[in-house]
């Protein structure tokens, strides 16, 4: 049995069981998928997956352990790599980070800029993207940390972790009525036409959850990734926002007016996730503190071999 035994099996499961779509991935023929595949069961002595004709119908259950083996020793050849860079070229690299547009617009430059202070010779690799794909990114190994607020959680490929506490804030044009109220209930917003995010991002679904706890039914006249589309909007007159805290901190914000909905919204929890059992190099884990006090290089390695599935904030 060999590597790309392994490989063919495993990217035959990942593509639905079709082979077509399998070779086209690994750069060859549908005939040479097969033909490894069928190598490696009968070297084995078990059928991985059922057939009917020359097609794979399913994996078969001695076929789903095989499956969980490949993909252990697949990560361990991963991290064998990653050993040989860190060694090689301990201060060098390129550092792969999946994230959502609040993310990577308000709250990692400072972390990116001190990161490279550090290690100079480091490329920052910067994907933007929805939670779902934030989390797909690093399981695929296309990034090698994640950072969302929705959704990491939900994923036992990874490893997550709690960075910081945030809430929902309501801006709004400066004449606006709201804006002489210092404290303002749901009941005060509801029937305000209102700016703020897609359902995917940024805490959507605490705000969402609020008003249908209310059995109130908001009216969202505009809805956006992007906070500064948002703020834009709202200076346009055609509604007031609600954005995250963190898109008001450097805002200038003379023409809006801001007022903190935790208590309506809630509390949220932006993570960070890595691969589970994924091989760490060193800027990776000063990436980490660079984000967080809370996120030391012990911490991560704890939690990486399982004896930290969580932490208080």
């Amino acid at each position: 049995m060999n590597l790309h035994q392994f490989r063919f099996v495993q990217e035959a499961a990942r593509r639905n069981l079709n082979l077509t779509e399998a070779a086209k991935a690994l750069h060859t023929s549908q005939p040479g998928v097969s033909k490894a595949i069928i190598e490696l069961e009968d070297e084995l002595g078990v059928d991985i997956f059922a057939r009917h004709g020359k097609r794979l119908k399913r994996v078969t259950e001695p076929g789903q352990h095989v499956l969980k083996s490949i993909e252990l020793i697949m990560r361990e050849v991963t991290n064998l790599k990653r050993i040989g860079e860190q060694y090689s070229a301990q201060d060098s690299g390129t550092l792969s980070i999946a994230t959502t547009h609040t993310q990577a617009r308000y709250v990692l430059p400072m972390p990116v800029a001190k990161l490279r202070e550090s290690y100079p010779k480091v490329n920052i690799s910067l994907h933007q993207a929805t939670p779902h794909e934030v989390a797909r990114m690093v399981i695929d190994e296309v990034a090698e940390i994640g950072m969302a607020t929705e959704s990491l959680a939900d994923y036992p490929d990874l490893v997550t972790l709690p960075c910081y506490e945030w809430q929902h804030v309501l801006v709004m044009p400066s004449n606006h009525p709201l804006a002489q109220r210092e404290r303002i209930g749901l009941e005060d917003i509801a029937h305000e036409p209102l700016v703020t995010y897609h359902p995917s991002f940024t805490g959507r679904g605490k705000i969402d959850a609020a008003f249908a706890t209310r059995k109130l039914q908001p009216r969202i006249v505009l809805e956006a990734i992007d906070s500064d589309v948002i703020k834009t909007y709202v200076r346009l007159g055609m509604g007031i926002g609600i954005v995250a805290e963190m898109a008001m901190r450097d805002d200038p914000v003379g023409d809006l007016v801001v007022r903190p909905m935790g208590h309506l919204f809630g509390q949220n929890v932006a993570r960070v996730a890595f691969k589970r059992g994924a091989y760490l190099r060193n800027f990776i884990y000063k990436f980490s503190e660079l984000l967080s006090d809370r996120l030391s290089r012990d911490l991560v390695m704890r939690a990486m071999v399982g004896n930290v599935n969580d932490y208080e904030l």
